[in-house]
């Protein structure tokens, strides 16, 4: 096929997805797979924002706003970053807060440096290898998610405590501000939120089990309805504490006991978090993982999370192919890009883990040799199969699995001296463990670590281990051109499909010219190894009987991704948010 009537193809595809995501607009998401919540909205088409100074990306208006907000007030990045954080706990408590964790990729513009921030979430020193493990067998997960159990230790608050502490500008207790006052005047309750609180019903028995969270989502026994005005007098006050004794308050003072006493306490699955687990934590920083594809330098974070390396490991196994060859809708394109992702999936469930723990070198996954070997087996026309891990090193461990939902929360930020951030933030399942203490919730992040400790007689990296931090699909990017200069910023909450959400971004803006937005907009195409997964209500729904017939096991349902990206252009910030959640990007 030429390159002119592929482009000619490609074109013509984009107006027919443009139609087709208007007509979404009013259509009912299907139900996920099971165990996955559904949708909470339909989506229509969005166009970029562009702004000239700076730019703030975020999950809810709320949140974008109060980012804003700080930048307007000569804010950093970071300064916007804790009040967006802050706001999110408030406004979107089903996806992250300050009882989660968290990844951050900080761009010091002036250095021309990047630096990385694990804020995941650690493991109480009480646990083992068989935490998750009942006569002998795993516990069900959505068993297993309810309770003090799952809870880590949060990591969120205390990563972004330690990246003001170097790149603030403003005053720590300046940033809660926004957060304090909308939690005590209340804030309206999104669409969102609504449908959310409505499935948890179903989805997680907690919620309506553990009296202060019944309370707060089910006033009267009925779910929070959208468009009513909902107060957090709680978490006004423990934002308040925070923003006058830092950190310290969450960790070392009173509410760090609050916590331990709740995972201890709580009538479904008492967990093993104290005290003194919360006064242990660190947030560490991290060196990012950087290759490059096409000139351009892709980073992103480090074990445990896996993001930088699977992100980079899909891209770099493509980058044999001129992949503007193929529509980035057809089944050519499908079928290359779900034998990179199978490869890097498979990686993913066998190696990577915390490197804390592991002291397996990662950086073998990403070696340009062993990559150009493992994409040898990658064809235009090749039926499909499931892709075996490879062999980067001789050590010997044994392949796990791990389960990870698709309720975590991404924001970019760029401010007024082109310093920037990409955050993924999470508190895992939707409304994270259940438990709330003093107005937000407590993550169940310790259910991304493997239930089974061992595979065949061998270990698996991802088992559960004290102090240890789970593993993590979280992929904070950030692209750089060959001049060293900012390019991108973008992530994406999904569970374990988030590298491939932010992968074919990618491949959208480098390879396919596409904006910031446009790639966004893109339908949805996942296989972490398993099926491949086309985006309900879409074009590429079509694209099923072809690949069924390169031997795909081929499933059709809704891909909620939340991306939210920036990029760098002569034309000023684009910013792109998705149109499958509520988030909107602000800026000047």
């Amino acid at each position: 096929m030429s390159r002119s009537r592929t482009r000619i193809l490609f074109l013509a595809g984009c107006l027919t997805l443009s139609s087709s995501f208007h007509a979404l607009a009013q259509q009912t998401p299907a139900p996920r797979e099971a165990g996955e919540p559904e949708a909470a909205t339909g989506y229509i088409e969005k166009k970029a924002h562009i702004s000239q100074d700076y730019m703030v990306v975020a999950a809810n208006p709320y949140a974008s706003w109060a980012g804003k907000n700080i930048i307007e007030q000569g804010g950093s990045a970071i300064d916007a970053a804790v009040a967006v954080q802050a706001m999110l706990t408030l406004v979107e408590p089903q996806s992250s807060g300050i009882g989660g964790g968290a990844f951050m990729l900080y761009w010091d513009n002036k250095a021309k440096k990047l630096h990385t921030f694990d804020g995941r979430e650690m493991a109480p020193a009480g646990v083992n290898a068989y935490w998750f493990m009942e006569h002998g067998k795993p516990m069900k997960w959505l068993d297993a998610v309810v309770g003090g159990k799952s809870v880590g230790v949060p990591g969120a608050l205390k990563a972004l405590e330690t990246a003001h502490g170097q790149f603030g500008k403003l005053d720590w207790p300046v940033l809660f501000r926004d957060a304090i006052n909308t939690s005590e005047e209340g804030f309206k309750v999104s669409k969102r939120l609504e449908k959310l609180v409505t499935m948890a019903e179903q989805y997680h028995k907690g919620m309506k089990t553990f009296p202060s969270t019944a309370t707060y989502f089910y006033p009267a026994g009925k779910p929070l309805q959208a468009g009513t005005t909902k107060k957090n007098q709680a978490l006004g006050k423990t934002l308040r504490n925070i923003a006058e004794q830092g950190a310290d308050y969450m960790y070392t003072g009173e509410l760090a006991a609050k916590i331990a006493k709740a995972v201890q306490g709580v009538e479904i699955n008492p967990g093993a978090l104290t005290a003194e687990d919360m006064a242990n934590y660190k947030a560490i920083e991290r060196n990012g993982v950087c290759g490059e594809y096409r000139s351009k330098q892709i980073c992103g974070m480090a074990p445990p999370s896996s993001g930088g390396i699977n992100v980079f490991q899909v891209l770099k196994l493509l980058e044999g192919f001129d992949l503007s060859e193929y529509p980035i809708d057809s089944v050519e394109f499908a079928n290359l890009y779900t034998q990179a992702s199978a490869l890097a999936y498979a990686d993913r469930e066998k190696y990577i883990a915390d490197s804390d723990f592991t002291n397996l070198p990662y950086g073998a996954l990403i070696n340009e040799g062993y990559l150009h070997r493992r994409a040898e087996s990658i064809k235009v026309d090749k039926p499909w199969r499931f892709a075996r891990p490879g062999e980067p090193f001789s050590t010997q461990v044994s392949q796990g699995s791990s389960l990870e939902q698709p309720n975590t929360s991404h924001f970019v930020i760029v401010d007024k001296e082109g310093n920037a951030v990409s955050m993924t933030t999470s508190i895992e399942f939707m409304f994270g463990s259940g438990i709330m203490v003093d107005g937000f919730l407590l993550n169940n992040q310790l259910t991304d670590f493997s239930f089974s400790p061992s595979m065949n007689r061998f270990p698996v990296p991802n088992r559960v281990e004290p102090h240890k931090r789970p593993r993590s699909a979280m992929s904070p990017t950030m692209v750089f051109n060959d001049q060293g200069e900012l390019e991108i910023l973008v992530g994406s909450p999904g569970g374990s499909r988030i590298v491939s959400y932010v992968a074919q971004t990618l491949i959208g803006v480098i390879d396919y010219n596409l904006d910031i937005q446009q790639a966004i907009n893109l339908p949805k195409i996942t296989n972490r190894n398993d099926y491949t997964a086309l985006e309900k209500g879409t074009p590429i729904e079509a694209l099923q009987g072809p690949l069924e017939a390169l031997g795909h096991k081929v499933k059709v349902v809704d891909l909620n991704s939340g991306l939210h990206g920036i990029q760098v252009t002569p034309k000023g910030y684009v910013g792109g948010a998705d149109p499958r959640r509520e988030g909107v990007a602000v800026g000047k």
